[in-house]
């Protein structure tokens, strides 16, 4: 980021800031990992329902997300997080760093998608899966098959086409190294990524990048999330959307009260807000599944068995193991990394 477009988003926040303060408003500092273009409407469904509540976002990467609230222990900031993967919410919840609260609508949520504590540390918002970007256009030209496994992309057909987020950065690549070694275990997840690495072209620090990349022809395969896929789909890029079949890493967006916040009502009712059915059915349109079930719509491009399809996720193991496994990885594949 330059120096003249950092001072005027500065400036932007302190007139936003002002402009909150002059209408009385109570401002709620809310760190986020949600795509840009979801958040507006996320936003606008809160207003509607809290118009004297103003939110200022901080938005970044989960693991970037993740890093700086954590480097933030001592000195909190957030008094929200919205939107970043509860795995890195369970990472919070064992350093005591959130508030647990039950919001009015945590009965209609499904138990697998939140903290099995009561009351919880966090809940679920929707769920977000593994999914590759495949040019079809760009194979063609090169003679590469299309991909049916995550084995398959080890096959030297995909030498150097193949592009993934970094974990430690992105979500969606934490749930992907999660994935394969729940599915293959310490040994075999391992030994699959070393062939993968072999492989990889680049190491993104954003989940949406590769499926960006494929979709622009840059490389043949992009490992991304499906709600980005979708929308890259829908804009014309020449993908095809593929869901390996020996199972889909995942994570959700999830919604946490941060224990720095000195707006506590107006944080649970964010956290009552970000939990209700109303915006269960904003995170339809993005996702195909959420926290409530039966709200979210069938998704072009998804397969309707796509919940079957996910990996068991244990969010307690992914927070525990967390550094261990991000230790490992950087220290294995960081070299293929791309530069900040």
């Amino acid at each position: 980021m330059n120096m003249l477009f950092r001072s005027a988003t500065m400036l932007a926040a302190l007139f936003a800031a002002g402009a909150a303060l002059a209408q009385g408003k109570t401002q709620l500092l809310v760190y986020t990992a949600l795509e840009t273009d979801q958040l507006k409407a996320y936003e606008q469904g809160f207003y509607a329902q809290n118009p004297d509540i103003e939110i200022r976002w901080v938005r970044d990467s989960t693991g970037v997300i993740t890093a700086k609230l954590l480097a933030e222990k001592n000195n909190p900031q957030a008094d929200a997080v919205m939107g970043v993967a509860a795995s890195s919410l369970a990472v919070l919840a064992l350093q005591d760093m959130l508030i647990p609260y039950a919001p009015k609508n945590l009965a209609a949520i499904s138990a697998k998608y939140r903290d099995p504590k009561t009351p919880p540390a966090w809940f679920g918002m929707d769920v977000w899966g593994a999914t590759v970007c495949f040019n079809t256009v760009e194979a063609k030209k090169r003679n590469i098959p299309k991909p049916e496994t995550w084995k398959d992309l080890t096959k030297p057909a995909y030498k150097g086409q193949v592009v993934m987020p970094n974990p430690a950065s992105s979500g969606t690549g934490f749930f992907d190294v999660t994935a394969w070694l729940t599915l293959w275990g310490d040994k075999g997840g391992w030994a699959y990524m070393d062939a993968l690495h072999e492989n990889i072209a680049q190491y993104t620090h954003s989940g949406s990048k590769p499926c960006n990349q494929a979709g622009a022809g840059e490389f043949v395969v992009g490992i991304s999330f499906e709600y980005r896929a979708n929308t890259n789909k829908a804009k014309g890029a020449p993908i095809d959307l593929v869901f390996p079949k020996e199972g889909l890493g995942w994570d959700l967006e999830a919604f946490a009260i941060h224990k720095g916040t000195k707006k506590l009502e107006a944080a649970k009712k964010l956290a009552d807000w970000a939990s209700s059915k109303d915006a269960m059915m904003l995170y339809g349109k993005n996702f195909a599944i959420t926290a409530i079930p039966g709200v979210a719509q069938p998704l072009p491009n998804v397969p309707n068995d796509y919940e079957q399809r996910l990996v068991k996720m244990d969010f307690a193991w992914a927070a525990e193991n967390r550094e261990r496994i991000l230790a490992e990885w950087t220290k294995r594949y960081n070299v293929k990394t791309e530069k900040k």
